[in-house]
């Protein structure tokens, strides 16, 4: 039987989709809460949340992403990052699928992906769990409950945690899997319950054919000036450097925390809520995000907490580092209503230094921050993803290489290009760690952080004296009103000088070992931004 919202020309069966058992289309928050509460997905939380656990997989499977290799998309993929499967993987792995699927009860939401009409996406999303509805729900944009009498999908989503894929027979790694086919406009996933690999799947889609229209998609946060979207910021960065809470400042409007589009037009958000990480999550330092877990419909994932009160433990990372919060944008007092900003007037790069060499920011050129874009240096931290228990110095290109389709220089270009014609500055800030690698220094302080990057976003940081930074020769302010100068000279925050400059002498090696695989392929004023 069918329930719900939808166009009638468009339900399941018209997809092939058939021999289900009850379809629920397009249900709202208090139905998807009460049918995830009936099946025993979770347990209700204080406020109204939904407390979950994802089980054995709490993050990413990215070695578990796969993508069809068709003849439309086999010149255009960046397969040494991107595992390919075979069209008849594929469509054993569909009827497989479809057929576990028979005569269970599914969950449909009919969504958009990008708030700018002119390069928005609908997407089907079909989840096996409420919850996930639910979270996905929150996470891409709703169209207009009236727009659901015509809504066509452009890709469809089946994600179904019981379906196990089977390597021989499908042309995957493990049991576990994400494949996405360009020509069918279908992703499928199995065999996990991590809800992030929705929305990921999602932007991997958008990052494939965003740049084929001259927009680049950017692993970024984004905010503008109160009242002045023509002053925007994104702050690229992967999942553990701060986006999201260096993003929700106060003073400035919200547009999104984590995936975006420059395009002729200015800055648009991909989605319609957060997912934002909760271990440590303070009140005082970041009271909209801590209040969010409290609200009703947010989904709280992998978080300990007591089984009478439902009170939730933030510093307990007995299940994982990468407890979540999940809840719409709305949630956020200072959010954008439109998802819209304007050209970014400063783009900022997070890197999470877990040698503790960086400074906590530097002032790029362009041609170096297309270096930095394309080395994405940071530190995977914990949780994040499968296997990760401590900050593991990563190179992530574009600072999103699990989520890149395209070779990288494709995305680099794109942002060197906009970066010119709109004379954006471009920041480095280091989110890790000083005084030491990790381990033996202490994490940046976040207070110096957010004062350093208020200088930056008001154009005040701009009239320091800088110095050359010996290392990676990018301008360093000197001095910053509010910030210990010591933590601007990275080696004066090390009692062994000499192990500070070992350390630095390793990553620069690092960084130049790293970006050989990009020296065919960019422009010599990125050659020569090349440090080592």
């Amino acid at each position: 039987m069918t329930f719900g919202r939808v166009n009638p020309n468009f339900q399941l069966e018209d997809q092939g989709i058939d021999g289900l058992g009850n379809v629920y289309y397009n249900l709202m928050e208090p139905a998807l809460i009460e049918a995830a509460l009936k099946a025993g997905e979770g347990h209700l939380g204080n406020g109204g949340t939904f407390l979950v656990s994802t089980g054995k997989f709490t993050g990413r499977s990215p070695k578990d992403k796969h993508v069809v290799k068709t003849d439309s998309v086999a010149d255009t993929i960046w397969w040494e990052n991107n595992a390919e499967m075979s069209p008849e993987g594929f469509d054993a792995l569909y009827d497989d699928m479809i057929a576990h699927m028979k005569g269970r009860d599914y969950y449909v939401q009919d969504l958009i992906g990008g708030a700018d009409p002119a390069h928005a996406i609908n997407v089907r999303m079909v989840t096996e769990l409420a919850w996930h509805n639910l979270f996905i729900r929150h996470l891409l944009r709703r169209p207009d409950r009236s727009a659901l009498d015509g809504f066509i999908a452009d890709f469809t989503v089946i994600n179904c945690p019981s379906f196990q894929a089977d390597p021989a027979k499908h042309g995957c790694r493990s049991e576990t899997v994400i494949a996405m086919n360009f020509d069918r406009k279908m992703i499928l996933i199995g065999g996990t319950e991590y809800a992030g690999e929705n929305k990921k799947s999602v932007f991997t889609l958008l990052n494939y054919l965003l740049p084929e229209k001259g927009v680049m998609p950017m692993h970024c946060s984004a905010n503008h000036a109160t009242g002045n979207p023509v002053d925007t910021a994104v702050f690229f960065g992967l999942s553990g450097t701060g986006k999201t809470t260096l993003s929700a400042d106060p003073a400035r409007t919200l547009i999104g925390d984590d995936e975006h589009g420059w395009s002729e037009r200015g800055t648009f958000n991909f989605e319609g809520g957060c997912y934002a990480k909760t271990i440590g999550l303070d009140p005082e330092a970041e009271p909209e995000i801590y209040a969010t877990t409290s609200k009703f419909g947010t989904v709280i994932e992998n978080m300990v907490y007591n089984e009478e009160t439902k009170e939730l433990d933030f510093d307990d990372d007995s299940l994982t580092a990468n407890m979540r919060c999940a809840y719409p944008l709305n949630y956020i007092s200072n959010a954008s209503d439109t998802g819209l900003g304007g050209h970014p007037k400063n783009v900022i790069m997070l890197t999470c230094d877990a040698f503790g060499v960086l400074p906590p920011i530097a002032r790029l050129t362009p041609a170096q921050a297309m270096y930095h874009f394309l080395s994405g240096f940071t530190a995977k931290v914990a949780g994040t993803e499968r296997g990760v228990t401590e900050p593991e110095p990563t190179f992530s290109t574009c600072f999103g290489a699990p989520f890149m389709p395209r070779r990288p220089e494709v995305y680099g270009n794109l942002l060197r290009d906009k970066i010119a014609k709109h004379g954006a500055t471009c920041w480095l800030v280091n989110t890790g760690w000083t005084g030491g690698a990790y381990g033996t220094g202490s994490r940046m302080p976040i207070q110096a952080t957010r004062a350093l990057l208020t200088a930056a976003l008001d154009g005040s940081l701009n009239e320091a004296t800088f110095r050359k930074d010996p290392n990676f020769g990018f301008d360093v302010p000197v001095t910053v009103t509010g910030v210990d100068a010591a933590l601007l000279d990275p080696r004066s925050t090390w009692a062994d000088k000499e192990a500070y400059d070992a350390a630095a002498a390793k990553l620069v090696g690092m960084f130049a070992d790293n970006f050989e695989q990009y020296v065919p392929f960019i422009d010599d004023d990125v050659k020569a931004a090349a440090i080592g």
